[in-house]
């Protein structure tokens, strides 16, 4: 049993990242009492099937009352829909926080519905896969993975205290940053990564010369990997597109120039430059690797983290 201790936390979105933070709940004894809501009445049946709550109710300002801490794990753009609706039944001294990819649009939806009396700290949880739904999450998710919290100016210190060591017992580490930063530095690391697989993965879909049973049948792991985050939940990745728009595009540009530099080496038979870079990225995966964020292993090492003590 965990020395935190919450009498009520209510979980809104109950997908792969707030299934698995409610088998972590449960697992780890972090609240006497669970209430999950999500507007689909079959979700919330299922999530109740897979006993990931005490209560369930597709009301998320039912599910607030006299809570204290309130998880909102919903896709970005509808983050200020949630606020309006939970923002007069939240009880004083909650913590309010949320999941999402991108921290500027969701503090600038979600603050100023925000009372004055209540604590809203927005997260980030950098841990998931490409599937999506209750039944995708599982305990352990977050173990080794970092949480990145902006902290909106006058946060009070104890409630973010309090909320590092929630995430710090799910097996988290914990970072701040400022929004803006974040939301550059997800666009690169993730957000990029994400719309070049569904690029690449929609061209081959587009090629008149390949078949649909070529592709898949003679998929090498690199055109695999890329259908891996391909298949990620599409509601989640548009709003990510159009509330992290500015940092994207900027990094769109910036990987444009990088990709046009690459043809141009490529087309004169420059082979030092392509050598070059493929050695300096090399690196960059060793450096993944060692930092604990992945292992060699081609599935991304999820599996071997996931059963790793």
């Amino acid at each position: 049993m965990s020395t935190i201790q919450f009498d009520r936390i209510a979980l809104i979105g109950i997908g792969l990242i707030g299934s698995s933070i409610a088998y972590d709940i449960k697992r780890l004894g972090l609240a006497k009492d669970v209430v999950i809501s999500t507007r689909s009445a079959e979700t919330l049946k299922r999530a109740e099937e897979l006993q990931l709550g005490d209560r369930y109710t597709p009301s998320s300002a039912e599910a607030v009352k006299d809570a204290d801490l309130v998880i909102v794990s919903v896709p970005v753009g509808a983050s200020e829909s949630v606020a309006r609706e939970i923002a007069a039944h939240l009880k004083p001294g909650v913590i309010v926080t949320d999941v999402g990819s991108t921290k500027a649009s969701v503090i600038a939806q979600m603050q100023p519905h925000m009372p004055s009396n209540v604590h809203f700290i927005p997260g980030h949880p950098l841990a998931g896969t490409e599937k999506s739904g209750p039944d995708a999450g599982f305990p352990g998710l977050f173990k080794g993975r970092w949480c990145i919290f902006t902290p909106v100016p006058g946060t009070d210190q104890a409630a973010i205290k309090t909320l590092r060591a929630f995430w710090e017992t799910l097996g988290s580490r914990v970072d701040e940053m400022d929004p803006e930063h974040h939301d550059k530095v997800l666009a690169i690391v993730s957000h990029l990564p994400h719309l070049i697989a569904y690029n690449i993965v929609g061209t081959a879909d587009d090629l008149e010369t390949v078949t649909e049973s070529e592709v898949i049948k003679y998929s090498a792991s690199g055109f695999r990997d890329f259908t891996r985050l391909a298949a990620s939940d599409p509601t989640m990745w548009r709003d990510v597109c159009l509330h992290n728009r500015d940092a994207i595009l900027e990094m769109l540009a910036r990987f444009s120039e990088d990709l046009a530099s690459l043809q141009r080496a490529i087309r004169w038979g420059e082979g030092d430059k392509i050598f070059e870079l493929f050695t300096r990225t090399r690196a960059i995966r060793r450096s993944i690797v060692e930092a604990g964020q992945d292992v060699d292993a081609p599935d991304f090492g999820r599996h071997a983290l996931d059963t790793k003590e």
